[in-house]
């Protein structure tokens, strides 16, 4: 009948464990103070002090092994056998023991899931804002080089500043798309989907025209056939053609920019150079050339930006292609 009722607390030891340790301690002391051999009840009652161990704080679970210890050892006062003390207290140590480990253990499991989704959440929190700061920052340039190219021409040629205002709606209308885009896939991302680029070479021809109209003339020379490109690869090549010529249009007063796009076999490669004022009119390490570089980055790749020989400013990416 112990054996039994000791078997049937472990029903519940995952809701109550202090209860079914305090069964499991008292059905198992009797058991052996009424001198019954050792047998599968002292099985029962280690997975009660596992369990306590397991599910409980540890001061909580410390204590209430410990009074089973001494619950447990009153069978040695009955038979006179103080040499049952070490086997007694090992029934309890050893899966105590076993039990704090594996919380311990399970703990740390959960501690590292939780940083890492952190850590991802970050990382997405960085890569959007970067991709904000991409679309915003190149529209809102040409935008205010076509107003001023408008201001100044408003009066003495107002035909030709009317296509500069023409060219600010246009852009303005395209980057405000391209950010509702960006934000419609992160919230679709937030419910499980599969997130795709809003960008990538193919719009190339647009940014290109975009920039010209600006004053900045952009030649694109290309070298190799462009083959099907991830889409990580795609985005990040756009994004540092994107983000290289508006800083031409923000720091360089350039005359005329190149963009230079080589498809090889196992990378891409881009390089933008001006003809703008060199390290003089470089930005330095702002947001757009570190955002490039940690763009660049992570997907393997090396990036270098920094006066050109000649004069004017450079700035070179390498995408190895998996």
């Amino acid at each position: 009948m112990l054996v039994v009722i000791v078997a049937l607390a472990l029903l519940v030891r995952r809701r109550w464990p202090l209860v079914t340790l305090a069964v499991a301690t008292a059905g198992t002391s009797l058991y052996l103070a009424l001198q019954y051999p050792y047998g599968p009840i002292l099985l029962a009652f280690m997975v009660a002090v596992y369990t306590t161990a397991r599910h409980l704080p540890l001061k909580i679970a410390g204590i209430a092994s410990g009074i089973a210890v001494a619950v447990l050892s009153l069978h040695t006062l009955v038979d006179g056998n103080v040499v049952g003390l070490v086997p007694g207290a090992a029934w309890v140590v050893v899966p105590f023991a076993v039990g704090v480990t594996v919380r311990i253990s399970r703990e740390a499991a959960v501690r590292a899931r939780d940083d890492l989704a952190r850590q991802y959440a970050d990382e997405e929190r960085l890569r959007v804002a970067q991709e904000v700061h991409d679309v915003v920052g190149h529209g809102l340039s040409a935008i205010n080089m076509q107003a001023e190219i408008a201001l100044h021409l408003l009066e003495k040629r107002p035909g030709q500043a009317e296509t500069a205002l023409t060219a600010i709606s246009r852009t303005s209308r395209e980057a405000l798309d391209e950010l509702r885009v960006t934000l419609a896939l992160v919230r679709r991302t937030k419910e499980g989907e599969t997130r795709a680029a809003t960008a990538g070479l193919a719009r190339l021809d647009d940014l290109v025209a975009r920039m010209s109209e600006t004053g900045v003339p952009v030649k694109v020379e290309v070298t190799g056939e462009r083959p099907e490109l991830p889409a990580a690869v795609d985005l990040a090549a756009y994004r540092v053609v994107q983000e290289s010529l508006t800083n031409v249009l923000r720091h360089a007063g350039a005359a005329t920019a190149t963009v230079r796009l080589a498809y090889l076999p196992k990378e891409v490669s881009v390089e933008v150079l001006d003809t703008g004022r060199g390290a003089a009119g470089a930005p330095g390490d702002g947001h757009g050339l570190v955002g490039m570089r940690e763009r660049v980055a992570a997907l393997g790749g090396d990036f270098t930006a920094g006066p050109a020989e000649g004069g004017g400013f450079r700035v070179y990416a390498r995408l190895p292609l998996p």
